[in-house]
């Protein structure tokens, strides 16, 4: 399994190597600790945009074309992305232009001069990319979810932003946030592939030398109250009933999240899942099925999301319930149990052997907790898990103030479903 080495600069900034002789790529990854959950109401979506607006142009590369002739010249794959608490760039090239990567990479995330008619421009993108998951239930479903759960908080807001605030953030509002949030102690460089140790310390080093020292505001902790089951619903003329079930879950943090990760493998791990067989192979009610994880450093949820038979919507939901209650009840068998282990430890097998993506799993664990629980210690903890923990948590997590239900589709209302929340 691949080794990690952790260097820490001077200045704050934060080096994690994964390296891997082996491998044909080099790639260089910079995550900031930032995201839509540090902004104020009136910047909602500026770290999004912000994201977009890193590729518009530095000094040394005035444009967009510029930035992208050179790392189309030797067939590379970049991209960036933003969540909830940090954002990221990347590079991936072939192991021997890692140079090249380096300082592209580098002098987007520091350089970038956001020129006045790009944003004019990109306002535009963005406002399309907003219509076009609004318009896309199974997509949109997930905003409704965060906002049933979170309300009028950052947590609670949309990634993209509004509207509204796309054609109101201005080049100042960039120039302040990257100047306050794009800081040495709240980055952190992640290099993995083929490359030489030391040589890619100095290039670092020298290629991050100006990055503003100190650390990024924090973000404004999740406020949580729930008292008993929540709807919300948007009514439209579609075929399909989107939903996302689910319930408050746990941080980061939580030494339950080893039983979590078993108990969302038994339900969705697999066409032989309870959920699939349930819903799909049982019932033939869906064509996706599936549940999810999410945890952040002060909250978290559990949820199942479908696509449904819109005729049928409250038997199936019905029966989901009835699955969760059995978990409260009856004890997990020892055969599915280590069915559900083996199935995570096959899929992280086959996850892992990209060196790539287990840095980036190894990256986010550094950036948001501050160390690594490597690959080994993760899957150690998993096999200590007992069909004892797994109904433990169930009935810690699985009560009806907990619980939660989204829904996108084509019913007149939807009060009837919301009689049927509890387990």
């Amino acid at each position: 399994m691949y080794k990690f080495q952790v260097k820490n600069f001077p200045n704050g900034l934060r080096l994690l190597m994964v390296p891997s002789k082996e491998s044909l790529s080099f790639q260089i990854t910079t995550l900031v600790n930032t995201g839509a959950d540090f902004e104020t109401k009136n910047l909602n979506g500026i770290s999004h945009f912000l994201e977009h607006m890193c590729f518009k142009g530095t000094k040394k590369r005035p444009t967009n074309l510029d930035i992208a002739k050179e790392l189309d010249r030797v067939g590379g794959i970049y991209n960036a992305f933003t969540g909830r608490e940090y954002t990221g760039y990347f590079v991936r090239v072939a192991k021997e232009y890692q140079q090249l990567a380096i300082d592209i990479v580098s002098d987007i995330y520091l350089n970038s001069q956001f020129p006045e008619a790009e944003i004019e421009k990109e306002r535009g993108v963005i406002i399309e990319e907003i219509n076009m998951y609004h318009d896309d239930p199974k997509s949109y479903i997930d905003e409704l979810w965060i906002k049933l759960l979170y309300g009028n908080q950052p947590a609670g807001w949309s990634i993209a932003g509004t509207k509204t605030n796309i054609h109101q953030i201005s080049r100042r509002d960039f120039l302040t946030y990257h100047q306050q949030q794009y800081r040495s102690q709240s980055t952190l460089i992640i290099v993995s592939g083929n490359f030489k140790t030391r040589e890619v310390t100095n290039l670092i080093q020298q290629a991050f030398v100006s990055i503003p020292r100190g650390k990024a505001k924090n973000k404004i902790k999740a406020k949580e109250k729930q008292k008993q089951p929540q709807l919300i619903f948007e009514k439209r003329n579609i075929d399909q009933t989107h939903i996302i079930l689910g319930v408050r879950g746990i941080n980061i943090f939580d030494q339950r999240r080893y039983a979590l990760n078993v108990f969302d493998s038994i339900l969705s791990g697999g066409m032989s899942s309870r959920l699939f067989q349930l819903v799909r192979g049982k019932l033939g009610a869906a064509y996706y099925i599936d549940s999810g994880i999410e945890a952040k450093t002060d909250t978290g949820y559990w949820a199942v999301i479908s696509g449904l038979d819109s005729k049928r919507v409250e038997l199936i939901l019905k029966e989901i319930l009835a699955e969760w209650q059995s978990f409260k009840k009856i004890p997990v068998s020892s055969q599915e149990m280590t069915k559900a282990k083996e199935f995570m430890m096959g899929q992280m097998a086959l996850a892992f052997e990209d060196v790539h993506k287990i840095a980036s799993f190894y990256g986010t664990q550094l950036l948001l907790k501050k160390k690594i629980e490597n690959y080994q210690e993760y899957l150690r903890k998993i096999k200590q898990v007992t069909s004892r923990d797994v109904q433990k948590l169930a009935n810690d997590l699985l009560k009806p103030e907990c619980l939660n239900l989204a829904m996108v589709g084509p019913h007149s209302t939807a009060k009837q479903f919301k009689k049927i929340l509890h387990i």
